[in-house]
């Protein structure tokens, strides 16, 4: 039987203070909590073949996605389709807080990357490859 799981996902996020760290991966999605250092960004990147939602817990940033810029905060979904160029970019004195939602998964079941360095590496050696499907 499959476990269902719950996370007060606003609480879990806050308290983290890694980059990434991937909470929960199931057949078609993921879930990830990121914490992006006030200056700090995700880099810019496209997913070919997974679709992402954002969700910002707490902080200010602004995100690029197909070109077009937006400030987002607390509350704030932002939905990147699947071949959409994007990048989310910490202007906020304080952590920009966030989970996302990927599908599917994009990355290693139980990742944790402190840094957005540990993960570019990690991304870079084939470390961080989601689960074979």
């Amino acid at each position: 039987m499959t476990q269902v799981k719950h996370f007060p996902i606003g609480t879990t996020a806050e308290r983290s203070s890694d980059f990434r760290q991937v909470l929960w991966t199931g057949m078609h999605t993921q879930l990830v909590i990121m914490t992006i250092p006030p200056g700090g960004e995700i880099g810019e990147e496209v997913h070919e073949e997974t679709d992402q939602l954002i969700t910002i817990v707490s902080g200010v940033g602004e995100t690029d996605a197909s070109g077009q810029t937006n400030e987002v905060t607390r509350g704030d979904l932002v939905v990147i389709p699947a071949g959409a160029m994007h990048n989310v970019r910490n202007v906020g004195p304080n952590p920009l807080v966030l989970y996302t939602v990927y599908g599917p998964p994009e990355h290693a079941e139980g990742a944790v990357h402190a840094t957005k360095e540990e993960g570019d590496a990690a991304e870079e050696s084939g470390e961080d490859e989601p689960p074979a499907r």
